[in-house]
């Protein structure tokens, strides 16, 4: 059917809903000729990552996804309200001695909407988050080395205006295009979730010209055509804005204790049709499969085109996905050399991105003279 059909469109990466739907829903040999094709795509044989320090600001978020382990509610006495800066700092300077180069720093969506937030940002002298994760980010530049990368959730310009200015790149996944995601149990409690403002913060980014990473989530209760649109969407802000260095197709796991707790994982076979449709419409934008939520099939991606196998901490643990501990580097080193290709450390922000147009004077500088250390 691949060959037949539309194979000049398939190796164009031109392709309509309609053709991404039914390469979604390939199978048997078909399957193998997608991958094949998608395969063919990549740049060259290097599979890149990031070594980060994976930093929790606090866990507290307005959303509540039928799928997350990382939020908490405020009474929770386990709970990260608010971290101490001095904490971060000493945490960051023993990343140094590991040859960490990003700054990962993530949090709950809109954490200052909780009265226990506000309280702990007003001792510390802030109005909201976004004052308080700049400074962090800030400080981090004025106390090591390492890049700042910030996951903030659903961001408004000025926000994200004002982040720039401290962090070389940021990201936030899509998750899903699709309005009707929000009436199931992944997204019903989730007002953060809504697909149209985070488009808009999608959007907002690329106006500001900010590097960034975003992405698709496989198996929380999204049909094929979701999936397809969800892509497109992506596209359409890819090529108008061309600021997103990297797509993350990421699997839905089962945990214990959430909500949907005993609904079906992905399959492997839905996860390589979806690798491979997103490496044929974005051939020049990197494409991560989580390396920890994988762990028996990181290689199989690689067959699909995956470039990337995104953030991996020598020190702290995964903390969205914390029953999956991060493979060791010498491991994933091993899988990418025994599929023949080449294991090469990249900054959080990607080359292509590394001049005047997405980084300030100060970034730039720092990013260049970090960038040396990697050749």
């Amino acid at each position: 059917m691949i060959f037949n059909v539309f194979k000049s469109k398939l190796e164009k990466g031109n392709l309509t809903k309609d053709e991404i739907i039914s390469l979604l829903n390939t199978n048997q040999n078909d399957i193998i000729d997608l991958m094949a094709i998608a395969n063919s795509k990549r740049e060259n044989n290097n599979i890149t990552y990031s070594k980060n320090i994976f930093i929790p600001l606090t866990e507290i978020c307005r959303n509540y996804c039928g799928y997350c382990t990382f939020r908490k509610d405020p009474n929770d006495n386990n709970a990260i309200i608010l971290k101490d800066k001095t904490e971060i700092i000493s945490q960051l300077k023993n990343a140094e001695k590991y040859g960490c180069k990003e700054a990962l720093f993530t949090f709950g969506e809109q954490a200052d909407q909780e009265k226990v937030v506000k309280i702990a940002l007003k001792e510390k002298g802030f109005e909201n988050m976004n004052e308080y994760i700049y400074d962090i980010c800030e400080s981090t530049l004025k106390n090591t080395k390492l890049l700042p990368h910030t996951n903030a959730g659903v961001l408004s310009y000025e926000e994200m205006k004002s982040l720039k200015e401290v962090n070389v790149s940021m990201g936030m996944m899509l998750e899903n295009s699709s309005d009707r995601l929000r009436t199931i149990e992944a997204h019903i409690n989730s007002p953060g979730k809504d697909p149209k403002v985070r488009i808009d913060t999608i959007a907002e980014a690329g106006r500001l010209k900010i590097p960034y990473t975003t992405g698709i989530l496989i198996g929380i209760g999204e049909t094929k055509e979701e999936i397809a649109d969800s892509l497109l969407t992506i596209k359409n802000l890819n090529d108008k804005y061309g600021h997103i260095q990297e797509i993350i197709i990421q699997n839905f796991r089962s945990k214990k204790g959430i909500p949907m707790e005993k609904n079906p994982e992905p399959s492997l076979l839905d996860m390589i049709r979806t690798v491979s449709v997103a490496k044929l419409l974005f051939s020049d934008v990197s494409i991560q499969v989580p390396p920890n939520l994988n762990y028996e099939t990181n290689q199989v991606f690689l067959l699909c085109g995956a470039d990337d196998w995104g953030g991996i901490s020598p020190i702290t643990k995964d903390y969205v996905n914390p029953d999956s501990p991060w493979p060791e580097i010498d491991h994933m080193r091993n899988l990418t050399k025994d599929a023949g290709l080449n294991l090469k450390e990249r900054l959080p922000i990607y080359n292509k991105y590394i001049n005047e147009t997405y980084l300030n004077d100060e970034l730039l500088h720092r990013t260049l003279e970090l960038k040396k250390s990697l050749n």
